[in-house]
């Protein structure tokens, strides 16, 4: 089976619907971490630096072990020199 067919195998089940939806938010922003990092050609112990944290706080964010407030996503668009964008769909 592809993760094609598993993910919409599992999706079909509404208790792991309701927790991809709720989940959601924190993967898109890791997501957007890494893509913005990955991007700026930048390691992890990089992007901690210019956060003035520790490599260990960027890596939890980018496996969604943590929620970042709004002044840590602040900072890191400012470490990416780049615009904090949000938006409701």
């Amino acid at each position: 089976m592809d993760w094609n067919t598993h993910k919409k195998f599992l999706l079909e089940d509404k208790n792991f619907k309701k927790v991809v939806e709720k989940t959601r938010p924190e993967y898109e922003i890791a997501r957007a971490v890494i893509l913005a990092r990955i991007k700026q050609k930048m390691t992890q112990k990089e992007l901690a630096r210019k956060l003035k944290t520790k490599q260990s706080v960027v890596s939890r964010l980018e496996n969604v072990q943590t929620s970042p407030s709004l002044s840590f996503l602040k900072r890191l668009a400012a470490a990416f020199n780049s615009q904090l964008e949000v938006r409701f769909t």
